[in-house]
């Protein structure tokens, strides 16, 4: 975002008789000598009259008092930290100044918006509305002069999230500042103020009142900017955990076979990931984290030799997809996220499988992320890297070409060798495949014999018949 044109925007509002500041996380990220993920202006220009000064703008939030002004495209560069980044129909927030009216709210009947909106000319009432004291600052670019009406600079001092007023007010209003509480905790290593910790524990049931896809992108936040584990911790603390993920709030007290989890039960080997997670950290590959072991709870059980969770990447994937499905995920995220949890298991044969079966592994979309997992995982309980080193030398030694080989055959060439199309040609084509990886067939006329010594023509026909009853 261009902190030249956030300026230049203050500068022309005030030039045309108007109030204008840069406002809320750019100015907290300025003061911590942070880059801005993108700017705001708060001013006391209606709507109306910011669209007249700049005819090019977006009115997304003109009910609420906000208007988007778009970067010119010769001063957008992307900042390091795209953590509060925000989209809106058709445009990235980063690619605009957020422009809003200085404005009261009155009523919150659904716990988001503003039953009505009544716009001020003091900068001191608008900032009451905001919501915690670290976002309701205020910058005179002209004069670099900060202006303090929440007590917010003491408070990044001293390292607090505050709510500005009354907690219960603040969290009434928007019930997602819960959540944001949380992630600005975490993410600036501050602790929250103990009203505003009450407040949060009270209402955390009502976080239920908030979209589903409004918690997926702040959990989301929470998961990527590298402090996962303590974001994850202060949910658990203040009662929000068992509210958005009862799944993971229910791996606490669960035990592990201490010969192979060291660490502690689920929960606690759950937050090592977490805490270990790469910065910057791939979306699906922190979810995939989060929920690698989502199944043990339910399959818990003592054999007579250890502690055993049957199938528990299995139940897991079910479990991971409900989870996904409910927080509105897309669907290449859900595949993604699904495949960590189903096959994070894996690697625990990956020295007795096939060439062909390793092969098909490593084949697997993004696998960097499932090698990544395994690491974590491992690094989070008994330490052992040896069978992630073990695949990393694999990948290396084989060539690209022999992991994603040209097809020695296709269905046309089934056809023509007199095979009858039906389930039984994915079986053949399969079979002619694993043989290929195997280093068993390098030719077409190889495969076609193969196939011929394998599965006759009418046998085939008579295979592919019976498979269609059954079917």
């Amino acid at each position: 975002m261009s902190k030249p044109f956030a300026i230049s925007i203050v500068h022309t509002l005030r030039e045309r008789g108007h109030q204008a500041y840069l406002v809320g996380g750019c100015v907290r990220d300025l003061l911590l000598g942070r880059e801005p993920a993108d700017y705001d202006v708060a001013t006391d220009a209606t709507p109306g009259e910011v669209m007249r000064i700049f005819p090019e703008t977006y009115a997304v939030g003109a009910q609420f008092g906000v208007v988007l002004v778009p970067v010119p495209a010769d001063q957008r560069h992307q900042p390091e930290d795209g953590s509060d980044e925000e989209t809106v129909p058709g445009h990235s927030h980063k690619l605009c100044v957020e422009v809003a009216t200085f404005r009261r709210d009155v009523g919150y009947s659904d716990g988001r918006h503003p039953d009505e909106v009544q716009f001020s000319r003091d900068p001191r009432e608008d900032v009451q509305r905001r919501d915690f004291t670290i976002n309701g600052l205020l910058l005179d670019p002209e004069k670099n002069e900060v202006l303090d009406f929440v007590g917010g600079q003491q408070d990044l001092k001293a390292g607090i999230i505050r709510a500005i007023g009354d907690p219960a007010l603040r969290f009434a209003e928007d019930k997602l500042r819960m959540l944001r509480a949380v992630r600005f905790a975490s993410r600036f290593e501050y602790t929250i103020d103990r009203a505003t910790f009450s407040g949060i524990e009270k209402l955390a049931p009502q976080i239920a009142q908030v979209s589903r896809e409004r918690v997926r992108d702040e959990l989301t936040r929470m998961l990527t900017e590298g402090h996962a584990r303590r974001a994850f911790e202060l949910l658990d603390e203040t009662g929000l955990l068992s509210e958005v993920l009862p799944e993971i709030s229910a791996m606490k007290g669960v035990e592990q076979p201490p010969q192979f989890h060291p660490e502690g039960d689920v929960f606690v080997h759950t937050l090592l990931l977490l805490e270990k997670l790469p910065h910057p950290c791939p979306p699906t590959l922190a979810w995939g984290a989060l929920l690698h072991d989502v199944g043990k709870p339910p399959t818990f059980r003592r054999a007579p030799d250890r502690i055993r969770f049957d199938e528990h990447a299995k139940v897991g994937t079910r479990m991971a997809e409900e989870i996904c499905r409910g927080l509105r995920f897309s669907n290449d995220e859900t595949k993604q996220i699904l495949a960590l949890v189903e096959n994070h298991m894996r690697f625990g044969d990956v020295q007795r499988m096939k060439e062909s079966t390793f092969k098909k592994f490593i084949r697997l979309p993004r696998f960097d992320e499932h090698l990544e997992l395994h690491r974590l995982d491992c690094e989070s309980s008994h330490r052992s890297l040896g069978l992630y080193n073990f695949t990393r030398e694999q990948i290396a030694k084989l060539p690209p070409e022999s992991v994603r080989p040209h097809p020695l055959l296709t269905g046309d060439d089934l056809l023509a060798a007199g095979y009858t199309p039906g389930p039984l040609f994915r079986e053949i084509l399969i079979a002619v495949e694993d043989a290929q990886l195997e280093g068993k067939l390098q030719t077409t006329r190889q495969a076609l014999e193969f196939v011929q010594g394998k599965f006759r023509p009418r046998e085939a026909q008579s295979r592919n018949k019976v498979e269609e009853k059954r079917a």
